[in-house]
C-alpha cells in the first residue's frame, strides 16, 4: 500500500507540483508555438504523452541493462537522445498517415519533440531520482499529462484573448508571454499540495 501511495505522489506532483512547463522552465518552445487553438494543443500533447511515456521505459532499461554494466555511462545523454528522436519518427510517420490535417497543424513542432528538453529530461530525472521501472513510466505519464494540461489551458486562454480588446503593444506574443507568467505563479500554489 506504501508504494501505491509513492506512486500516486510521483504522479500528481509530476502533474503540478513539478510541471515541466510551469515549475521547471522545460518544454518551452512548443509550448508557445503550438498553443495558438485548443484542438492543435491536444494533439500536442497526446504526441508529448506517447514519447514521454516510452521514453520514461526505454531510457530506464537501457541505462539499468546495457550503461551502466557495461561501464558505459558517460554515453548516457546521447543515447537516449538517440531513443527520443527514434521515438519522435515513429509518431510522426503515425500522425501523418493517421491524421493529416493535424500533420499539417503540428508543422515543424512534431519532428522539433526531438530537441523538446522536456522529454530528455524526464528520462535524466528518472535516473537521478533512482525511481524504479513503475515509478519512472507514472513520472514520464505524469510529466507529459502536465505538459498537456499546460498547453491545453494556455491555448484556450490565447484563444479568448484574441476575441479581447487588448492595447495594440501588447496583441499578439507579448501578452502571451503575459499570460503564461501568471499561469506559472498559479501553478506555484499547488507547491504545498502534498508533504
Amino acid at each position: 500500500m506504501e508504494y501505491v501511495g509513492r506512486i500516486f505522489v510521483i504522479l500528481i506532483s509530476s502533474i503540478l507540483i513539478n510541471n515541466f512547463v510551469m515549475s521547471r522552465f522545460l518544454g518551452i518552445c512548443p509550448f508557445l508555438g503550438v498553443s495558438k487553438r485548443v484542438e492543435t494543443a491536444i494533439g500536442m500533447g497526446a504526441a508529448v504523452t506517447f514519447v514521454m511515456a516510452m521514453t520514461s521505459l526505454i531510457t530506464y532499461i537501457v541505462q539499468y541493462a546495457i550503461l551502466e554494466p557495461l561501464g558505459l555511462k558517460y554515453l548516457q545523454t546521447i543515447i537516449f537522445i538517440l531513443v527520443i528522436a527514434s521515438l519522435v519518427q515513429f509518431v510522426e510517420m503515425v500522425v501523418q498517415k493517421a491524421s493529416p490535417t493535424l500533420y499539417q497543424a503540428l508543422g515543424v513542432y512534431l519532428p522539433l519533440i526531438t530537441t523538446n528538453c522536456a522529454v530528455l529530461g524526464v528520462a535524466i530525472i528518472n535516473i537521478d531520482e533512482k525511481y524504479d521501472l513503475i515509478q519512472a513510466l507514472f513520472n514520464g505519464v505524469g510529466a507529459a499529462l502536465g505538459f498537456t494540461l499546460a498547453i491545453v489551458l494556455f491555448a484556450g486562454i490565447r484563444e479568448r484573448l484574441e476575441l479581447s480588446d487588448i492595447p495594440k503593444p501588447l496583441k499578439g506574443f507579448p501578452i502571451a508571454l503575459i499570460t503564461a507568467g501568471l499561469m506559472s505563479v498559479a501553478f506555484l500554489g499547488f507547491q504545498g499540495l502534498i508533504k
